[in-house]
């Protein structure tokens, strides 16, 4: 069985598009969630993904945008976005948004579990070693995949030793990639990275797939058109700085 793992698209139509087109071949999808906010295509994603089918965990944006949760704690640029997201929402999007699983969620593998945030909030983001210790402390699952942070890598863990999963990447054109083997005595918190708006500093699109027969994770990083992204985003009179960072990656 292998899984394509997606997180974060965050209505960037562009890119997810560019990762459908040179995925390798998968049997299920496992979204991680925050599939709208920021971008400015939130339908085009929604219908796209919606006929991939598999499993959805709900993120923050997709609990805002969907008006289950509000904005306020949002910064004043994503605020913006999400109010802009509601006003465009086909009617019954808004209401497939809000149909999606509160994390942690169970896969087709018994190894592995999903989340947006963490295992413990699904609104927390697991950044440092610290944070996913406390994560993963409760959790009888091998693999967490989790999403959030923007970051693609996460953690492994063999009782008292972690250390940081960073995968490497070639500033090369076309698909990248970078395998790790799932060792049976370890535990992992791992994150596909952002699919619509990476934050690693790598503007590239980001994803992965969990292959259970090999026991591996292949991360991947895909070129995309930034720039047909970046005018979708100035022509739906979205914040400026929503543009510009889709080209620093961060």
């Amino acid at each position: 069985m292998r899984a394509l793992i997606l997180s974060d698209i965050h209505a960037n139509i562009d890119a997810l598009e560019a990762v459908l087109a040179s995925t390798p071949a998968y049997d299920t999808v496992w979204n991680l969630g925050d599939i709208v906010g920021y971008g400015a295509a939130p339908n085009e994603v929604i219908e796209r993904v919606r006929a991939l089918g598999g499993i959805f965990v709900r993120g923050n944006h997709d609990r805002a945008c969907s008006g289950t949760r509000t904005y306020d704690d949002f910064s004043s640029m994503a605020g913006r976005a999400a109010k802009w997201t509601r006003s465009v929402l086909t009617e019954e999007n808004p209401a497939w948004l809000r149909s999606f699983a509160k994390g942690p969620v169970a896969t087709e593998s018994a190894l592995v579990t999903c989340v947006h945030g963490s295992m413990r909030d699904e609104d927390e983001y697991v950044i440092s070693i610290r944070d996913a210790w406390l994560a993963m402390k409760d959790s009888t699952s091998q693999i967490t995949f989790f999403g959030h942070t923007h970051l693609q890598g996460g953690f492994a863990a063999n009782q008292d030793e972690w250390q940081n999963v960073v995968p490497l990447f070639p500033a090369e054109e076309g698909l990248q990639e970078a395998a790790i083997a799932i060792e049976p005595n370890r535990r992992y918190l791992l994150n596909p990275g952002s699919v619509g708006q990476p934050r690693d500093r790598d503007p590239r699109a980001a994803f992965a797939i969990y292959d259970e027969d090999a026991q591996q994770v292949i991360f991947y990083r895909i070129d995309y058109d930034i720039r047909l992204a970046q005018m979708r985003i100035l022509r739906a009179h979205l914040p400026e700085r929503l543009a510009q960072r889709l080209n620093e990656g961060r």
